[in-house]
Parts: structure tokens; sequence; C-alpha cells
């Protein structure tokens, strides 16, 4: 067995345990609260989000572990970012927390049709995370720039510069409605305002360490949002 495949085994193994923890975390997050295992608005989220995620797993530890390698960084360099990250975390976990609490007590009555469209969003913001991955095997979960990373103009960086939030925030304001909870929806709006103070910050880092970033972002007007931001 070569170096290649043992490096390949660990970080299967590192993926699938981190996976499994995430599942059962999730399980509790939502089911704790809501008292019932009887809440198929959660079911349908948790097979959004995990089913996708154990594909692309399978895909990249295949065609790119890299790739993979990055995206398991989760510690920020930048003093802001952890900050960020503390207030981001905050928010989320509300956002998914409260929906059980709602189901519970029976705060909300989401129609079934809006809860099924948000569904829909949900899938297309991890549809554009996909496809941002996929443009560029440098995106990693912390701000940091590597050594010959390449400025990506291609794909959805050709419409906007930071793709991959525009896939985040999609599914963080469609999860509460996915999630049968309209009073989730107070947390999750509160995220955006924190991302674009991310983004903001990102964007100096980018400025200042990778090369050819301020002419990208010269020819690339919009941040997140085209026409708008």
């Amino acid at each position: 067995m070569n170096n290649n495949s043992i490096s390949q085994r660990k970080l299967a193994q590192t993926f699938y345990g981190r996976l499994s923890f995430f599942f059962l975390i999730w399980l509790a997050v939502f089911f704790l609260p809501a008292g019932t295992f009887a809440f198929w608005e959660a079911w349908v989220v948790l097979a959004i989000l995990f089913i996708p995620m154990v594909l692309g797993f399978s895909y990249w530890l295949k065609n790119d572990p890299k790739l993979l390698e990055r995206r398991s960084k989760t510690s920020e360099q930048e003093a802001e970012q952890k900050l960020i990250i503390k207030i981001l975390s905050l928010f989320f976990v509300l956002t998914f927390l409260i929906p059980g609490f709602d189901k519970r007590f029976g705060w909300s009555d989401v129609p079934v049709v809006v809860v099924i469209a948000a569904d829909v969003l949900v899938m297309l913001g991890y549809g554009i995370c996909f496809l941002v991955v996929r443009e560029n095997r440098f995106a990693a979960r912390t701000v940091e720039v590597e050594q010959e990373q390449p400025v990506i103009s291609s794909g959805l960086y050709a419409i906007v510069r930071h793709p991959m939030y525009l896939g985040v925030l999609l599914m963080c304001i469609s999860l509460p409605l996915a999630l049968g909870s309209y009073w989730a929806m107070i947390p999750a709006l509160l995220i955006i305002p924190v991302l674009l103070v991310r983004i903001r910050n990102e964007e100096k880092v980018l400025v200042r360490e990778l090369k050819g970033y301020q002419e990208y972002a010269q020819d690339v007007r919009y941040r997140l949002l085209p026409g708008m931001w």
C-alpha cells in the first residue's frame, strides 16, 4: 500500500468520523427540542444536507483529496475573523435549535407548499456551493491565501466575487422555513450582516496577499449579489 492510499484512507476516516459526529449532533439539535421524532420537516432537511455531503466527499476524495484537506481546516488566522466565526456560530445554532421548540409548542404554521419551496432553495444553495468548490480547488473554510494560489475568475466567479457566500446565504434564509419555523428567521436574518462584515475583512486579506485579486475586483464589480452589492 503506497503513501497516497494510506493518506486517502486517513482522510476518509477523519471525514466519515466528522460526518457521523455532526449527524448525531444535528439529530439532537432538531429532535430533542421538538420532543419527538415525528418532525418530517427536519428529516427532509437532514436528507438534503447529508446525502449530497456524503456524495460530494466521495467525489472529492477520489478526484482531489488535497481540496478535502483544505476544507478540513477550521482555525482562522485573522483576529477579526475569529470573532466573526463565534458570532456566526451562535446565530447558526439558534437557527437550528428554534424550529424544534417551534414544533413542540406550535408557534408557527408554515404551509407545506412553503416548506417544500424552501427545501428547493436549500438544495439550490447547496448546489451553488458545490459548483464553487469544483471551480476553485483552493476554496477553504478559513480566510487565508496559500502559496501559488491563483485568482479564479471563471464560472460563478465571473458573476460575483464571493459565490460561496451566496450559496450559504441562500441556505441560511431558507432553512427556517424548510424546518417549518417563522421564528427561526430572526437569527437566520442576523447572519446576513455578519457575513457581509466577514466578506469585507476577507477582501482586505485577498487584496493584500493574493496577487491579481485587486485587478479581478475591478473587473467583477459585485461581491455577493449582481447589481446590488
